[in-house]
This record gives structure tokens, sequence and C-alpha cells, in this order.
């Protein structure tokens, strides 16, 4: 087999991070669950069983992955629209996750939310938001209640490279390092904002030096490397949590679809995609692995892949056959000042 890119770098990864079989398996798992469940979302919205906005995940799984694997269950989680992985990363029920998308009475918002507006209070999961940055001031806030409470959580906020621009953002880093807040702010840097490149958009070489003027430190890790990005996850949540701090990490990654369903993504090459999907794939990489660094069997990973299959397919299953939300619905769950 000749060795590409991936193997190399996934060979050289091993001998850097300590790592065992269970927990490779686990990541790796955790990361085709994303995958194989957005690409059939993508099918269900091409075949109009999805409405509304859709931003896919696909490409990127190596970030949520890899960041919520150094998190504890007090922790909570908030981040933008391109949020079904983190969902699935919460550990969140899939099927829940696909019957919200499909505006059925069974999904974590009663079919309300969509792809966009979804959370769970039992997995600390905050949302989904849809508006650019909205969620970073809200994480913020997230952040607060763990230090009012002193209940040792920390709250994960997450952005993309585009949020970054945004006046708010600024507004709560002011906020965050002047009352010493719990809060990781994670930059999913995947190149583009919706399809503006961030040469394009961003001034200055790195956006994790956006918290400088507020003495928020910050660093930059691989995200198409779930290894890496949990070593670095790591670093940085012990260190927000022994502070009460905040930090920023940028994670380096890249989406192979469009911003969102409705998005060719002419503004892009094809040969630019093929190269990050052939050389940099983050579920590939870990496979390699798995096979090269832990004898990891075809069988065993066929196996795992068959039962990610089944999953998903539940989950459809699941999505189609729950109702529709009553009429009754349209106005419960919503705060109305009179």
């Amino acid at each position: 087999m000749e060795t590409t890119v991936s193997q190399r770098s996934a060979s050289m990864m091993s001998k850097k991070v300590p790592i065992t079989q269970e927990e490779l398996l686990k990541y790796y798992r955790d990361m085709l669950l994303i995958r194989r469940f957005e690409e059939r979302s993508g099918q269900l919205y091409g075949m109009g069983l999805i409405a509304g906005f859709c931003h896919l995940y696909i490409g990127q799984e190596a970030v949520v992955v890899g960041i919520q694997a150094a998190l504890q269950p007090q922790d909570t989680v908030i981040t933008a629209y391109r949020d079904h992985g983190h969902m699935l990363a919460c550990n969140m029920d899939p099927k829940g996750v696909m019957a919200e998308l499909t505006g059925r009475i069974g999904g974590y918002s009663k079919g309300k939310g969509g792809s966009m507006h979804m959370f769970s209070r039992e997995k600390n999961f905050f949302g989904g938001h849809g508006i650019v940055g909205a969620q970073v001031p809200l994480g913020t806030g997230l952040a607060f209640a763990h230090k009012y409470r002193g209940d040792g959580g920390i709250c994960t906020t997450y952005m993309g490279d585009g949020a970054v621009n945004q006046g708010q953002v600024y507004e709560v880093f002011n906020i965050a390092a002047l009352w010493k807040l719990p809060v990781l702010y994670i930059i999913e840097n995947n190149g583009y904002s919706m399809g503006t490149s961030i040469a394009r958009h961003a001034a200055g070489k790195h956006l994790y030096e956006r918290g400088t003027a507020y003495g928020i430190p910050g660093e930059e890790v691989d995200g198409m490397d779930v290894l890496a990005v949990k070593a670095a996850a790591e670093k940085a949540v012990k260190y927000v949590r022994e502070t009460s701090s905040p930090m920023i990490l940028e994670v380096k990654t890249y989406r192979y679809r469009g911003h969102s369903m409705s998005d060719p993504a002419k503004y892009r090459t094809k040969e630019e995609v093929d190269n990050m999907r052939q050389n940099f794939d983050p579920i590939e990489r870990a496979k390699v692995l798995l096979i090269s660094e832990f004898s990891v069997s075809e069988e065993i990973l066929s196996s795992l892949e068959k039962e990610i299959k089944e999953i998903v397919l539940e989950a459809v299953d699941f999505a189609q056959k729950s109702p529709e939300p009553e009429a009754s619905e349209l106005m419960t769950d919503i705060l109305i000042n009179s």
C-alpha cells in the first residue's frame, strides 16, 4: 500500500501523544458517527425532508471529538449553527437530533428549532445559534454561572473564523478577562467565512492572537488530527479550570462541503478539496493509526462501520415515524412579556 501524507502523519503522531487502543477506537467511532450522520442529513435535505438552513460538519469531526475528550461532566458547551457534530459528541441521541432536523415532535426542540436551534440541558449542550457570534456572549455568561456557583466547571464556547470579526466577541473577551471567567473560546478556523477566504476577511497572521490586548493567552492546533486536538484541549482546559481565566484555542480545520447545503462552493478548486480529503482526512488518519500501531483488523473496523450505519438508519426511521408538532405547540417554550 502506498504511503500517503495521512499515513505518515498518523504514524508520527502516535509517537508524540500517549494513546490506548480503546481511546483511539472511541474517537474513531465518534468521528465516524458524525460523518455518516451528516452524509445522511445531506441526502434527506436533497429529498426535501429537512427544511431551512443546514450546515454540515463533514471534514471537521476531529475538532469537537478531540475537545470533548478533554472535558468533565459539569462542563458546558455552546456553539454556532454548524452544530450537529457537537450534539453527537455531547452524547445527544441521534434519534432526537435527526427528528429535530426533520421538524418532528420527537426532536430535542420539539421540531421547532431545526438544524440551528436545538439544545439539551441534560447533556449540558446550550445550542446551536443561528446569528453569527451570538453564542459567544452566551457562552461567557455560562462561564460566569460556573464561577458564581463554584461548581468547578468551564464553558467551551465554539465559534467560526468569521465570527471572530464580530464586535460583541471583543466585548466579552474584555469581560471574561476582567472578571476572570472560566471559558475556553474555540475558533474552528476552516479557512472560509461563508465564501470568503480568511486571507480576504481577517487581518493578522493568527486568530488565536485576537485576545492578546486583553491578556488572554492563545494557541493554534492542527484540527485535522484528533490526537493533536485532544492534547491541546487538555492543556487549555487545565489552564482555564485552574486559573478560572479565559483562553483561546484556534483549531485549523477544513469543511469538505459548502458553507450550507445551498452553497455550491465555487470559490474553491476541486484540487484543493481533493487534497484535503486524500491527505488530511481526520477519520482516515485515525484509521491508519489503528491499523499500523495497534494492529486493529479490517474485520473490527468493518463491524464498527456497520454499527454506525445501523444507528443512523434507526435515527432516520425514528424521525420519519415521529409526528409533526401540533399547532398548540406553536407558543410553548416562549417567554412573552405582557
